[in-house]
């Protein structure tokens, strides 16, 4: 019987742990896994404002990461998907030789990159901290900044406070602002937001909310109210924007180029394709979507990696849907804010703070590596065999 053939793009959190967990649930000889990624190193996003001020990320090699698995990595960029012939078009790293690939079953997981939101000069003069070439850069930048220059972070998310905390906290001589579209921290509970606040007056951080930028400039942001705002370094970290090739494929994607996916990341239109990460469109508790992140990030790997497995061995789909348990959030090295939360994903009265907070993430940091490495969390596996004639797929229920 010929291999069947799975291809998974993209070897960030929710790829690298789909092809390392499925290849300990399946026999070599009866499956190929090839995993496509561009770098030959594994990328810790969530370490990446740290990157950006100068710090040292330890090395991650896919070639050790995957070594004696089964998974054969591919390095080459994503030029195209085609849903209908089952194929995917890459780029080799090095050679640029086009190359197309043919797939039985295919994981997508190409993730997310920064979304300028059309908002003038920002692809031109703004930095961004989503990918490791962007933290380079702005890592550059900032080192060849002179003392008493601005930097002003735009987004008050999670990344947004992670960035303009390490900012300050790494070069105390510069002048870091951060402006909010909202509240500082409006989505915590008090005690959450009191810590933000506690911590970025401590760190002399400037706080700009309520704050809309409708433009970037070399030196400075405009705001809303026509008001600006210096700027030697614009760092914007609003949001999120996934790869552009769902979109231009067959599958079904959302206004924001999504792909739809059902409760075992699945795709709802095309049965032989999976989704996960910020790739995908999948919904979590209280009906609610799951946000980009690598919170949702493993546990949608973990269930698109175990449905693959049973549905090609005839085995039972996993019925555990994911779900959050608290927010994390480092305030530079020294503090941090563990935010608890509900099931899907709401702040509740609980929170931990200070430097127990900031160990408590670097746990979670590397606990998210460990489990790259150890994709089925250090328990046994006995690897199955592939139904000899497994069932045709057909549109995916759920």
């Amino acid at each position: 019987m010929q291999q069947h053939r799975v291809i998974v793009l993209g070897a960030g959190y929710s790829g690298a742990i789909a092809a390392g967990r499925l290849a300990k649930q399946l026999h070599r000889e009866d499956v190929a896994i090839t995993l496509v990624n561009a770098e030959p190193d594994f990328v810790e996003r969530v370490r990446l404002h740290q990157l950006a001020v100068g710090q040292k990320l330890t090395p991650r090699p896919f070639g050790e990461m995957f070594a004696d698995t089964g998974v054969e990595l591919k390095l080459a960029r994503v030029t195209a998907v085609d849903a209908e012939r089952r194929t995917v078009t890459v780029t080799a790293n090095g050679t640029g030789a086009t190359e197309e690939l043919e797939y039985d079953t295919l994981v997508y997981a190409l993730g997310s990159g920064w979304d300028p939101q059309g908002v003038p000069g920002t692809a031109e003069h703004a930095h961004e901290i989503s990918s490791r070439p962007g933290a380079l850069r702005l890592r550059e930048r900032l080192a060849g900044l002179e003392a008493g220059r601005s930097v002003v972070v735009v987004g008050g998310g999670l990344t947004g406070l992670e960035a303009a905390t390490e900012i300050a906290e790494a070069r105390p001589d510069l002048d870091v602002a951060l402006a909010a579209r909202g509240g500082l921290g409006d989505w915590l509970s008090p005690k959450g937001r009191e810590h933000v606040r506690k911590v970025f007056k401590g760190l002399g951080i400037t706080t700009h909310e309520h704050t809309a930028v409708t433009a970037v400039e070399a030196d400075r942001i405009t705001t809303a109210d026509g008001g600006a705002i210096p700027a030697a370094v614009t760092v914007w970290t609003t949001g999120f924007a996934v790869h552009p090739i769902a979109r231009a494929t067959t599958l079904e994607v959302t206004d924001s180029g999504r792909i739809v996916v059902d409760a075992t990341m699945r795709s709802v239109s095309h049965p032989d394709v999976y989704a996960v990460g910020d790739a995908a469109l999948a919904m979590g508790p209280g009906d609610k979507p799951l946000r980009m992140s690598c919170a949702s990030g493993a546990p949608m790997a973990w269930q698109a990696a175990d449905a693959i497995a049973a549905r090609l061995t005839g085995g039972k789909l996993p019925k555990t849907a994911p779900r959050y348990f608290n927010q994390c959030v480092s305030l530079g090295r020294r503090e941090g804010l563990i935010q608890y939360v509900t099931a899907d994903d709401r702040s509740v009265n609980a929170a931990l703070t200070g430097r127990l907070a900031a160990r408590y993430k670097e746990l979670i940091c590397k606990g998210a590596v460990w489990g790259v490495a150890n994709p089925k969390l250090g328990i046994p596996t006995r690897r199955r065999h592939i139904l000899r004639t497994p069932a045709a797929p057909t549109r995916a229920t759920a």
